[in-house]
């Protein structure tokens, strides 16, 4: 069975009738991102641009009068999202990240509580949280396909918060205690951060260097 996920957004649209040029049902296909999906928009009387993913199959449906620029401008940013949610699902079934986060936790000295890790794509500017309230750790989703050593930094160091909540040297210390890898890991990171930030303002030739550089097997400890 296919998933569908869904979302709306306003139309600030005025009352119109359908003309010719403006049929009230059209089909197209649309690349978003790399992503290739078959456009469907009908356009009806509802006030909000609403919006459903199945499969490869983007639903629009849309006010009358709504102009055209705006409701290409409000399709892509609804495919962009509901995208990112499809994505962020199918990782999360893909990956028993919650085995690995009860592992780091008995590190602790005093186990921390978690009920649930999930991957997330609308965390763009870190790299993990946890919340006490709901006791879930929540990690960016590009961590998924990173070195388990990096998960596992990245878990231990949403965790060392709850008990200080500072960057401070005592949190360092419990840090590095539970997860010996955490300098290793916060260079990785910063190294995915850079590049990330500025491979598309190298020149072509520093972007093939850079990519033709072998890979870092998961199981050595470090790449001559």
């Amino acid at each position: 069975m296919r998933k569908e996920v869904g979302y709306g957004i306003a139309g600030n649209a005025s009352p119109a009738r359908y003309t010719n040029l403006m049929p009230p049902r059209s089909t197209r296909t649309i690349n978003v991102d790399g992503v290739a999906l078959e456009l469907a928009i009908e356009r009806k009387g509802v006030k909000n641009v609403n919006a459903r993913l199945t499969g490869s199959t983007l639903s629009i449906s849309a006010p009358c009068g709504m102009p055209q620029e705006a409701l290409d401008e409000a399709v892509l940013k609804l495919a962009r999202r509901l995208l990112r949610r499809a994505h962020a699902s199918r990782v999360n079934e893909a990956h028993d990240a919650l085995k690995l986060a009860h592992a780091v936790a008995k590190r602790f000295p005093k186990e921390p509580s978690i009920q649930r890790v999930a991957f997330v794509s609308t965390q763009r500017k870190r790299w993990g949280s946890y919340s006490t309230r709901t006791k879930t750790v929540r990690l960016n989703a590009a961590v998924r396909r990173m070195p388990g050593w990096v998960l596992e930094a990245v878990v231990a160091h949403e965790l060392a918060h709850t008990f200080h909540a500072d960057h401070s040297r005592a949190f360092w210390d419990l840090l590095r205690r539970v997860c010996p890898e955490t300098e290793r890991a916060e260079a990785f990171l910063a190294g995915v951060s850079w590049l990330a930030h500025n491979r598309e303002r190298l020149p072509a030739v520093e972007r093939e260097i850079l990519g033709a550089i072998g890979e870092c097997p998961e199981d050595r400890p470090h790449c001559d």
